[in-house]
C-alpha cells in the first residue's frame, strides 16, 4: 500500500496548523503589548487621581455662581439667620413676598435650584437647610 498521498495530505495539514499557530502567537504578542500599554495608562490615571485628590484638600472652597435673580442672595441671607430648616413659605415671608401660591411655588423652585447647585440641602420634603461646609 502506498501511504505517500496520506503523508502529503498530513504535511499540508501540518503546515496549515503551524501557520495558524504562528499567526495566533503573533496576535498574542500584539495583545500582550496592548495590554501592557493599557495597564500602564490605568496606573498613570490612578496616580493622577491620587495626586489630584491630595491637592483638592489644599484648595480653598469655591462657592458656586448664583443665578442672576436678585432673590438668591436674599434667600441665602435668610438661611444665615435661620436656626433650623426653612420651608418655602418661611423664605417667602423672609423675602417680604405675599404668601400667594405663585410666590411660594416660585420660592420653592429657587430653593430646589439651590439644592441642585449644592448650596442647600433638602433635609426632608419641603425642609431646606444650608449645606454644611467641609
Amino acid at each position: 500500500m502506498n501511504i505517500r498521498p496520506l503523508l502529503d495530505a498530513l504535511d499540508l495539514q501540518e503546515e496549515a496548523a503551524r501557520a495558524l499557530a504562528d499567526d495566533l502567537r503573533a496576535q498574542i504578542d500584539g495583545l500582550q503589548t496592548r495590554l501592557r500599554g493599557a495597564e500602564m495608562h490605568l496606573e498613570h490615571l490612578a496616580i493622577t487621581r491620587k495626586t489630584l485628590t491630595g491637592l483638592a484638600d489644599r484648595l480653598p472652597a469655591v462657592a458656586p455662581d448664583l443665578p442672576e435673580h436678585p432673590d438668591y442672595p436674599r434667600i441665602l441671607a435668610a438661611f444665615k439667620h435661620a436656626t433650623g430648616p426653612l420651608r418655602a413659605k418661611d423664605v417667602c415671608e423672609a423675602l417680604g413676598h405675599e404668601l400667594l401660591p405663585k410666590n411660594v411655588e416660585g420660592t420653592r423652585a429657587k430653593l430646589k435650584r439651590l439644592v441642585k447647585l449644592g448650596i442647600l440641602t433638602e433635609a426632608d420634603t419641603g425642609n431646606f437647610t444650608r449645606k454644611p461646609r467641609p
